[in-house]
């Protein structure tokens, strides 16, 4: 156990399954603890280094071991399974991470700090609200239309329903249930606009999310969401990786020297890319009002691409940007006179 520089810890509710190896891969510790234990055993150990798979619970104990003066490195799961030897437990999980974290070429994730973990809980939470939303009014528009009721798709729930149903022949029992679910429709509603609330008064506090509301197109909610999932940006190498960590870049599948592109995705943060082709297709709109390097591309782009490659080609490029605002401490420079969009430094 005193010869350990590399732990790897498989997360559990309860209990945690430890392997510790030596500077030259050969195992010196196995040990099976307990989630009150555990920390008061990682107190004892030589400083080290702590890899974990980034999963429930990883960013607080990322946090908590480094305040305990170790180095902590957190591993996507789909990195580590191709590690897995044999049969599949605890043990050889701990193992497998080990292994993983010590191949040269790996890619680690950034662990969060508490603001960040709370602005992601927060979109989360807004994403199925939204989820919920939209599904219930899908099912009150089924509804009606199997009583012959048919409504626009831009048809205001929140306001006219009440009216339909008082002038419409729908039995009353069916009226009951639609009643029931327009107030729940109601109540989601309200439930978004809370949540959103609290994206802004915490991106008021922030000074990365400020930078980003710098880049044209990009407006609070995603900013947010690139402070809660980029932080600073220093687990990419470039803008370039980022943007295909989202699956904005083209998917391959090349053998024999032949390139083959096979469309963008399906990348690791989906939902963030959803936000960002948005906050494209809002810039599109506007381009033309714009002026600098970034709209005249966009323009040009437009006149000879369809729309939605435009979008995910602009995403694209506010991903990069948004990328660079946050590696380099920077802001976006509407008016650079560079090809590529620059960042001047922030002044203390």
């Amino acid at each position: 156990m005193q010869k350990a520089t590399l732990v790897g810890i498989d997360l559990g509710k309860n209990t945690f399954h430890l392997h510790g190896q030596d500077q030259h891969g050969h195992q010196v510790l196995r040990k099976k603890i307990s989630r009150d234990q555990l920390m008061t055993f990682c107190a004892e150990l030589p400083t080290c280094t702590i890899v974990m798979e980034a999963c429930v619970g990883a960013h607080f104990m990322a946090r908590e071991f480094s305040a305990l003066g170790h180095r902590v490195k957190l591993i996507s799961p789909q990195f580590v399974r191709p590690f897995v030897k044999g049969s599949k437990n605890d043990f050889v999980d701990a193992e497998a991470i080990c292994e993983a974290a010590s191949r040269p070429s790996m890619r680690f994730v950034c662990p969060k700090n508490e603001s960040q973990q709370a602005l992601s809980a927060l979109h989360r939470v807004r994403q199925s609200l939204l989820d919920d939303r939209v599904r219930t009014g899908n099912q009150i528009h089924a509804f009606l239309l199997e009583f012959g009721v048919t409504l626009p798709r831009s048809f205001n729930l929140a306001k006219l329903l009440p009216s339909v149903l008082a002038s419409r022949p729908v039995p009353r029992s069916m009226a009951t249930l639609l009643t029931q679910l327009h107030a729940h429709f109601i109540y989601l509603r309200a439930q978004i606009m809370k949540v959103e609330k609290e994206i802004l008064a915490q991106l008021k506090f922030d000074e990365l999310g400020q930078r980003l509301l710098t880049i044209p197109g990009i407006g609070p909610i995603t900013a947010s969401a690139l402070t809660s999932e980029l932080g600073d940006g220093r687990q990419f190498a470039c803008g370039r990786d980022f943007a295909a960590w989202l699956g904005l870049v083209p998917r391959q599948h090349s053998t024999g020297g032949k390139t083959i592109l096979v469309g963008i995705g399906p990348g690791t943060g989906k939902p963030l890319r959803t936000l960002l082709i948005l906050c494209a297709r809002s810039y599109m709109l506007i381009a033309h009002r714009q002026s600098g390097p970034l709209a005249e591309w966009v323009r040009a782009l437009m006149l000879r691409r369809t729309n939605n490659v435009v979008a995910c080609a602009v995403a694209n490029k506010l991903a990069r940007i948004a990328w660079a605002v946050a590696s380099r401490n920077s802001r976006f420079e509407p008016q650079s006179s560079s090809h590529k969009q620059r960042c001047s430094n922030v002044k203390s």
